[in-house]
């Protein structure tokens, strides 16, 4: 009995009729030629920044200790 589209729980990978003909995972995807996208710089800007206050607590911390 299958889940989805051919999947069978028995087998590891389900059905190998729904993929390729190379062999290969990216057969299902958009490809090479797709676009991820703008880069968004504030909130990349944001994560950096949240990572860098949270050495510099780590530091603090480290200093208290010794």
């Amino acid at each position: 009995m299958g889940d989805q589209a051919g999947e069978d729980k028995v087998a590891p990978h389900g059905s190998t009729d729904d993929h390729g003909e190379d062999g290969s995972h990216d057969d299902h995807a958009h490809g090479d030629a797709m676009a991820l996208g703008p880069i968004d710089v504030p909130r990349w800007g944001a994560a950096a920044l949240g990572v860098l206050l949270g050495l510099v607590v780590v530091l603090a911390l480290i200093q208290s200790l010794s």
